[in-house]
């Protein structure tokens, strides 16, 4: 048999073992908890008009806004393969600082004090 049959017939069977195993493995002991149709915390009989925290939403979108700057940032080795590395470096720094700036101007503001 050549490599490449016998890495495929492993990981068939290592995957075939786990499968079955995770049907046998596991205790049914189904809860309140478990048996409800949502997981999240929230009463699904309750009023859907529950007060949202506008604080949660201002530090969740912050999140979101580093995470993605962060995610545009991951690009970034490779700009040492251009002809000019220095420029590419340049702009990812100048992306940095201000990120910074505007995190500092937030935190300054209080914009990530969960309590007033």
């Amino acid at each position: 048999m050549n490599l490449v049959t016998t890495v495929i017939t492993i990981s068939v069977g290592i995957s075939t073992v786990l499968a079955l195993v995770s049907f046998w493995l596991p205790q049914m002991t189904p809860d309140y908890e478990k048996l409800s149709p949502y997981e999240c915390g929230f009463d699904p009989l309750g009023s859907a008009r529950l007060p949202f925290s506008l604080r949660f939403f201002l530090v969740a979108i912050l999140f979101l806004l580093f995470d993605l700057e962060i995610a545009l940032l991951l690009p970034l080795p490779w700009g040492d393969q251009l002809s000019s590395p220095i420029l590419t470096f340049a702009w990812a720094s100048a992306v940095l600082v201000l990120l910074t700036l505007g995190l500092v101007y937030e935190w300054t503001q209080g914009g990530l004090e969960w309590a007033e």
